[in-house]
């Protein structure tokens, strides 16, 4: 196709043939049709290259406007582009620094983008539903069954209702709402309140409040108020407990030095395959399960009004992991507390001395339900210079299988010149997850939590849930030297009583928050009277019993 420099010579030429044709045309002389003829054939020929020319020169301006437009419209197109891909990043990248809020098994969580800093609100209701069934009530001078001595002088007032007559009806177990969180990354913190009691509500007091630095791996060091760790059923989320209750000689053993609103500074560092732990501990804060206690002493796990001293306590844990399978794991371990010395009561007498009787320690527990908060078993005040435990410890796992156990040794060291006692306990539990689930191991405890629910309940799915089947035996035997029934106690004798439960559970958990346990007790205590004056019985009477309870725990916990 010629080029436009060309077809313009072309028409040029043409133009000025055609002129001297009519040139030549109109000099001849002679006119006749066939010239006229062949002049207007030439006059068309112009006229249409004429034509042809201008049409040329519109093509022309219409092209130049068509590449404006599609030039106009490319812009355009790349402008688009170019905000699509910008509102995409946006909403798969947030802005720098913009909080994020996840709900990680219904927990509330904020934090930055990068990650530096967390929180997340914490919050736990349990209430607890107990029927007890004991043999009807009698007159105390014949019905024998005694919770403790006399509150005052005379044997008038001692606790005998609720011994013969436990409470049936409910109990906020656990009431608690908090956060904890991270800070700069390697800080980590927590405080949570609690507005529960046993067998009554409390108008509220600080539970947990503590920091700890997490920046040194496998290593954190943490100070503040807190359950240091003693133990396999100590450390087992209160969630995700096999029973309503921990075992009675876990809690007895637990409440020396350690147990819940401790205050202490210490370490730990885990792996998957073990975990260390090494705790100074002081005083708890807040009042704990109280139940029936003498003002002038101080207990394990009992915060108590301001002594003239402290008690000063060691807590270590440790565990490993010796054999495991990608289903199946056994676990082995040892723990131990020593109270340096225990709280001063007293201070110092008329004379300058602090008596003996001001460093008192006392061990007792409720029989692993806290409806009724009575105490049956109980040793009373053991003036003290000095307290240990030691404890060992063992669980395994396979599938839907669970086991554990712990067996623990109490002494102390008496400062009244007689001789030291020694008391223990044990416990064995187990657990089938029916649906096929099972427990999670949480190494940064070294305990075993609840399962991670296959199924959650539905009724549009008809999806149920985890199910699991439970059991568990304990005794915890506070005597010393207790003597035989009907006789008088030896000088350096402790009836703190023998106790003995059989458990078996049923618990349903409909999805991560929500949890319900059903518990059947059987519990046997056997309590010589330690002192006629004070429990209102025949010195060596038979003060203990046999009842059974069923309860019902309902929770709902993020």
């Amino acid at each position: 196709m010629p080029s436009q420099p060309q077809r313009r010579i072309a028409l040029a030429a043409s133009a000025s043939l055609a002129a001297l044709a009519i040139a030549g045309a109109a000099a001849a002389t002679p006119a006749d049709d066939a010239r006229d003829a062949r002049l207007a054939k030439l006059e068309a020929a112009v006229a249409a290259l004429q034509g042809e020319v201008q049409q040329t020169q519109a093509l022309k301006q219409e092209n130049a406007e068509l590449k404006s437009e599609v030039g106009q419209l490319q812009a355009q197109v790349a402008d688009l582009k170019a905000t699509s891909v910008q509102q995409i990043d946006d909403v798969r990248q947030p802005e720098a620094g913009a909080p994020k809020v996840s709900f990680p098994n219904g927990r509330p969580t904020f934090s930055t983008a990068d990650g530096q800093f967390t929180a997340a609100l914490r919050g736990q209701i349990q209430l607890d539903t107990a029927a007890y069934f004991q043999s009807a009530p009698g007159p105390t001078a014949t019905d024998l069954r005694r919770a403790g001595p006399a509150l005052g002088a005379s044997a008038a007032n001692v606790d005998a209702a609720h011994a013969r007559d436990l409470k049936d009806g409910t109990d906020w177990r656990r009431a608690r709402i908090g956060f904890d969180g991270t800070a700069y990354g390697d800080w980590d913190y927590r405080m949570l309140f609690d507005f529960s009691g046993s067998g009554v509500e409390d108008a509220g007091q600080l539970y947990e409040a503590w920091a700890q630095y997490s920046g040194l791996k496998p290593f954190h060091f943490r100070a503040g108020a807190w359950a240091q760790p003693i133990g396999l059923e100590d450390q087992m989320s209160t969630n995700w407990q096999l029973f309503l209750e921990r075992p009675g000689i876990a809690d007895v053993a637990r409440s020396l030095a350690a147990g819940d609103t401790r205050i202490g500074a210490g370490a730990f560092a885990y792996d998957s395959l073990w975990f260390v732990s090494a705790d100074v501990t002081g005083r708890t804060i807040g009042v704990v399960n109280t139940g029936t206690a003498i003002t002038s002493t101080t207990t394990g796990n009992v915060g108590t009004a301001q002594t003239f001293g402290d008690q000063v306590g060691l807590v270590g844990r440790g565990v490993v992991t010796p054999f495991h399978g990608s289903d199946w794991r056994v676990n082995l371990g040892a723990h131990g507390s020593y109270v340096d010395r225990p709280g001063d009561t007293a201070g110092p007498g008329s004379n300058g001395l602090i008596p003996n009787s001001g460093f008192g320690l006392r061990l007792r527990d409720t029989p692993e339900l806290r409806v009724d908060g009575t105490q049956f078993i109980d040793t009373g005040v053991i003036p003290a210079r000095d307290a240990s435990t030691l404890g060992v410890e063992l669980a395994a796992q396979k599938g839907p299988l669970f086991l554990q156990g712990e067996a623990e040794t109490i002494h102390v060291a008496r400062a009244d010149g007689q001789p030291d006692p020694t008391f223990g306990g044990w416990y064995v539990e187990g657990s089938w997850l029916i649906t096929g689930e099972r427990r999670l191991y949480n190494a940064s405890s070294a305990a075993f939590d609840g399962p991670s629910i296959a199924h959650p309940f539905s009724l549009k799915k008809g999806t149920w849930g985890a199910w699991e089947l439970a059991a568990r035996y304990s005794e915890a035997d506070l005597d010393f030297h207790a003597g035989l029934p009907g006789t008088a106690p030896a000088a350096d004798a402790i009836r703190g009583g023998d106790q003995r439960i059989w458990s078996i559970g049923l618990n349903w958990y409909p999805n991560p928050v929500f949890h319900m346990m059903f518990d059947l007790d059987h519990v046997d205590v056997a309590r010589l009277s330690p002192n006629a004056a004070l429990y209102g019985t025949p010195t060596g009477a038979q003060i203990g019993q046999t009842y059974n309870a069923i309860a019902v725990r309902t929770q709902a916990a993020f």
